[in-house]
Formats: C-alpha cells, sequence, structure tokens
C-alpha cells in the first residue's frame, strides 16, 4: 500500500512539472492572453537540407498562395567552420551552403534551390529580401554598396527582368537606379512594383512590374525625399532613416512602411498619400524596431505582426490603431527565440515564418494557437 501510495505521488510530481513546463514555454511563444493571436513554436520546421547544405544569413522569407515558403539567404556569410567540408584540405564533414533561393512546402520539405551568378543579369554581392508575386515570379534583391537593382525570375529561377544596375547609386530622386533596396511587392491589379528602397535611398519607389519602367516615388510624409543625413530614433523625422525597410500593401489598398531606426510605421494610399503612423518602441536604439510586418490571414486582417530584430520579439498590433496588444518570442538560441529576426511571412493557415540575419542564420515556424 505504502509502495502504491509513493507511486501516486511520484505521477502527480511528474504531471505537475510537465504542467509546468509546457505553461512556461507556452507563455514565452505567444502572443499576450486574450489581446489578438497566439502562436507556438514549431521546434521541427524545417527538415534537415539534403546534400550537406546550411544556411548562412537568411535575408528574406516569403510565402506564395499554395502555402510554398520561399527563402533567400546569404551564402557568402558562412565562416569556415560552417563550411568545413569545402575546405582544401577539408576541415570537417560538414557543411557546404545552399544555393541562395530555397523552396519548401508547410511540411518543412526543401522542395527546389536555385540562384547565384547568372548570364544576363547581375546577381547582388549580399543578397536581401525576397517576394513570390501573384503571378509566380519570384523577385529578389541585395543590399551591398553596389547593389542597386532589382531581379526578377520566374519560379523555376529563369531569368526575366532586371531593374537598376550594380556601382554607384544616383540618389533619392533617380528614378530609373536603386538605393541597395531592402524589400518590394506587387500589386497585381495594378501591375505596379512597390519598393522599400532602402539601404542608401530614402524612398517607396514604383515601376511596372512587367516592364521596369519608372512610375513614382515618395519619401517620408508622402513628401520629396531628401538624402541630407539627419539623426536616427526620430519619431518625427521629417525624412526616412537608413533603412526603409519593408512596404507591405492590405486589402484596404493601403500601403505599410518600415521606417527601421526611426522607430516608426508610417501608412500611404498607393498613391503615396501619407495617412497615418505607428511609432513602436520609441526608446530602442541600435538598428531600431520596425524590420518588417505582415497583416494577418483573417478577411479585415485586423492586425499586424511586426519583426524587431533590436527587441528580438514579434509585436502584435491592432492595425487601425497600432496599439501594441502582445508579442513572442525573445533574444535567444532555443526554439522560438530569435537573434537579429529579420523578416516575418504568413500562409493561409496563419502560420508565422521568421528569418534571422547576423549570427542567427535560421527560419523558424510558429503556429496560430488561437
Amino acid at each position: 500500500m505504502l509502495k502504491v501510495r509513493r507511486y501516486f505521488i511520484q505521477i502527480l510530481g511528474l504531471m505537475l512539472a510537465l504542467s509546468v513546463s509546457t505553461a512556461a514555454l507556452a507563455q514565452r511563444v505567444e502572443g499576450a492572453p486574450g489581446a489578438g493571436p497566439r502562436y507556438m513554436v514549431d521546434p521541427y520546421w524545417p527538415k534537415t537540407l539534403p546534400n550537406n547544405w546550411i544556411l548562412g544569413q537568411v535575408a528574406g522569407i516569403a510565402t506564395d498562395k499554395d502555402n510554398n515558403i520561399w527563402v533567400i539567404h546569404r551564402p557568402l556569410t558562412l565562416t569556415d567552420d560552417e563550411r568545413g567540408s569545402t575546405l582544401t584540405p577539408k576541415r570537417s564533414k560538414c557543411c557546404s551552403a545552399a544555393p541562395p533561393v530555397l523552396k519548401f512546402d508547410a511540411a518543412g520539405n526543401l522542395l527546389t534551390a536555385w540562384g547565384g551568378v547568372g548570364q544576363g543579369y547581375d546577381w547582388p554581392k549580399n543578397e536581401h529580401g525576397i517576394y513570390r508575386d501573384p503571378s509566380g515570379n519570384v523577385w529578389v534583391g541585395g543590399n551591398a554598396n553596389t547593389d542597386h537593382m532589382l531581379l526578377k525570375f520566374t519560379s523555376e529561377g529563369k531569368f526575366l527582368l532586371q531593374i537598376g544596375k550594380p556601382g554607384a547609386s544616383l540618389g533619392s530622386n533617380a528614378p530609373d537606379q536603386l538605393g541597395r533596396p531592402a524589400h518590394m511587392e506587387v500589386d497585381a491589379l495594378a501591375n505596379e512594383l512597390f519598393v522599400a528602397d532602402g539601404y542608401q535611398n530614402r524612398r517607396v519607389v514604383v515601376f511596372d512590374a512587367t516592364t521596369g519602367a519608372y512610375k513614382r516615388h515618395w519619401g517620408a510624409y508622402g513628401k520629396k525625399p531628401d538624402d541630407t543625413k539627419i539623426a536616427d530614433f526620430n519619431t518625427e523625422s521629417p525624412q526616412f532613416a537608413n533603412p526603409v525597410h519593408c512596404v507591405r500593401q492590405t486589402r484596404d489598398n493601403l500601403l505599410y512602411v518600415c521606417d527601421r531606426m526611426n522607430n516608426r510605421i508610417q501608412v500611404f494610399r498607393k498613391n503615396g498619400e501619407f495617412v497615418r503612423q505607428f511609432v513602436l518602441e520609441p526608446n530602442t536604439k541600435g538598428s531600431g524596431s520596425a524590420w518588417d510586418l505582415i497583416p494577418t490571414e483573417d478577411a479585415d486582417q485586423r492586425y499586424l505582426l511586426v519583426a524587431d530584430g533590436t527587441n528580438n520579439e514579434v509585436h502584435i498590433l491592432l492595425r487601425a490603431t497600432g496599439e501594441r496588444l502582445g508579442s513572442f518570442g525573445r533574444p535567444g538560441r532555443q526554439a522560438g527565440d530569435f537573434h537579429w529576426v529579420h523578416n516575418i511571412a504568413l500562409d493561409t493557415e496563419g502560420s508565422v515564418y521568421t528569418s534571422e540575419v547576423d549570427t542567427g542564420k535560421r527560419v523558424q515556424r510558429f503556429k496560430r494557437i488561437q
């Protein structure tokens, strides 16, 4: 009888410990209880890459209508320790750099990989940003000092179009040359490409998505951009800071622009008319708070999920007002933690995908649980 009693107490203790551990994990990776959506990390996504491949800094992530996940990473950011199998003589059994562009399915299987230097186009020196448009084409950019162009490919990697060229930037008011562009998105109805331009320029610029012809551009508050250097971390700055890091459109025909180093998000109509701005963690220094954002999958797109690579969390905002409702993630290396969370994407099921640069060098998936 005594043994049975002891066994029962042990079982109760184990159940209590498991309950506390699960609750602690949920608290660490979910949004605020009762305030918007909540998320739980999927520690098994994606699956191990084939061919002894490994990822460098992951500088872009996107999804498509079929819930495939597109990633662009920086092969040249691998350290000798990480690419040991490619050295002469070999340093270790693993690894080698995966091709820059990778496509995964929702289960985390690698479906295809391509990209890099080729004929007829100028591949960027430092990859930055990826987008798959409604027609199935893939856009990529770069932010090295000479990366002043965007490239358009088919989903299989066939080159279609280049806007801009490497070399020197011509400034924020040049119609045809970009300035280290960070992110892009296509308005399918108008066939227009919106570009967050970028790490050197201080504007949103619009091109014809088929021909690459220049159409219009604007700076902060919808005004003409000015490249005069002014202090960062100013939520009332008359100009965008560098980088202008994201541009996202919503179903109600608004554009949301990440002014990263000014810790704010500015909202525009597609003609460049300023609507409002949201301030996010205004005391943030370092690399600023507004790195990337995505509206949620519901019909009204009620919430914004904002990747903050300095505080290393994803903020959950009410889209109508910018009110911060909660967050998930924290600085760290475990599943659900972040180190320089750089980009964010969302599939039709509500799962969130994140990418990390610097030494983070990974992608993660967070399932929506509420």
